[in-house]
């Protein structure tokens, strides 16, 4: 299979297919293009993204009216705004040439470090037992987390992504710890434990493919489990949690609103109630204030009661689809940055997922996170849309891709104020 030429003479990547091709050929074909990695993020965001809008708007119309918004659109429509904003910032964000990245890094995550440790003053609103918001007037609330999981990814990427890190293994690592230490650190102090074992997950899917002895990743990741068994021991709610979940629920129709299985009963009832095809769009029964959380952490319920066993097929199917785009984009990475940070976005982003709908489904304990660029919540969908520029950037780093890119003809570059120093592609 040739390749084609533009006009100044450069490879755009794989001729044109044969009229006609089978399906292996075709999907052979389909990811050797260029700018493969690129299309399936940036689909996979943008259909999770405009989905949730809808499921949003579906499970949270009673909560927003009878909550005093005036209206059922009061709760969307904010996340409207934020979805907005987030999307701006990821197509801004995706033209980013490789020479501002470092940088970013270290600039990003002292101040996410800044804003987390924020908290913990008197700006700090505790919500749910977990003190991990800042009051920014008007009602609203930042979430900084959610900015430390962002940052922290594209900083570990500068940080172990450096071209001595086989010759300083012990300052590499020692650094790296010490990072997560102060995110992690911070955000349980606010005892916000579900998104710290989400930055942890993001740290170790760092360290793994970094060029780090393979005896500090499994190293760590005891060190890890030891430290998340100490908390959750430490605490009645989280040991009450786990022993719910691992106990079943005999006792759950005795229990009250505040019930340990209450949240977790009424999730399995929505998507038992569901089937295959769903009660319709809009008729959720649980979410008249059955479900706690019904458009954050457990959408999930909601989607497989209004739309089925095939809805949530759907948002699995997306996952799996963003899954495949950042994992092609790490492993076809020339830089280490950029194979780091995409495999630590992979760990939250997907790892974060499969938690949300683990314990939707009731094969882990409530924890409280909620199901990316789906769930309700202005910083999080923020944060994972800025991630998601990221790794578009990343992405139009592959051979060809910049060119396939263009968005008219004779443009083969990004922006000149993004663009590399240097005279290669960006």
């Amino acid at each position: 299979m040739g390749e084609r030429t533009t006009a100044d003479g450069a490879g755009a990547g794989p001729a044109d297919p044969p009229a006609r091709l089978g399906p292996v050929a075709g999907l052979r074909h389909a990811l050797s293009l260029p700018a493969t990695s690129f299309v399936l993020v940036l689909v996979s965001v943008v259909a999770l993204t405009g989905f949730g809008l809808i499921m949003v708007l579906s499970a949270s119309s009673i909560t927003a009216y009878d909550g005093g918004e005036g209206s059922s659109f009061g709760i969307v429509a904010r996340q409207a705004v934020f979805a907005v904003v987030g999307l701006v910032m990821m197509l801004v964000l995706s033209r980013f040439g490789p020479r501002w990245w470092r940088p970013l890094a270290w600039v990003a995550f002292a101040l996410a470090l800044l804003l987390q440790a924020a908290t913990l003053t008197p700006l700090g609103v505790e919500v749910n037992g977990s003190r991990s918001w800042i009051g920014v007037g008007g009602g609203m609330r930042l979430q900084p987390a959610e900015f430390v999981k962002v940052a922290f990814a594209l900083w570990l990427g500068a940080v172990l992504g450096h071209e001595g890190v086989r010759t300083h293994v012990l300052r590499t690592w020692g650094t790296a710890v010490g990072g997560l230490a102060a995110a992690g650190g911070l955000i349980m102090l606010g005892q916000d434990l579900g998104t710290a074992i989400i930055v942890f997950l993001l740290f170790m899917g760092a360290l793994f493919v970094s060029d780090l002895p393979i005896a500090a990743s499994f190293g760590t990741a005891a060190a890890g489990a030891g430290a998340v068994a100490v908390f959750v021991l430490s605490s009645p709610n989280r040991l009450r949690r786990v022993t719910a979940a691992l106990g079943g629920r005999e006792d759950a129709s005795e229990a009250d609103m505040l019930g340990t299985h209450w949240q977790s009963a009424h999730g399995e009832y929505a998507l038992a109630s569901g089937g295959v095809f769903g009660v319709g769009l809009g008729a959720s029964r649980e979410k008249w204030s059955w479900l706690p959380e019904a458009h954050n952490d457990f959408i999930f319920a909601i989607i497989g009661e209004e739309l089925g066993l095939v809805g949530t097929l759907l948002v699995v199917g997306l996952f799996v689809m963003l899954g495949c785009g950042l994992l092609r984009v790490s492993l076809r990475a020339k830089d280490p940055l950029m194979r780091i940070t995409s495999m630590a976005v992979f760990m939250w982003v997907i790892g974060q997922a499969a938690v949300n709908i683990s314990v939707v489904i009731q094969l882990l304990p409530v924890i409280g996170v909620p199901l990316p660029y789906v769930s309700y919540g202005g910083s999080a969908l923020v944060a994972n849309l800025i991630a998601a520029g990221l790794i578009l950037a990343f992405a139009r780093q592959e051979p060809g891709a910049a060119d396939a890119l263009a968005w008219r003809r004779g443009r083969r570059r990004p922006l000149p104020i993004l663009a590399r120093r240097s005279g290669g592609r960006s």
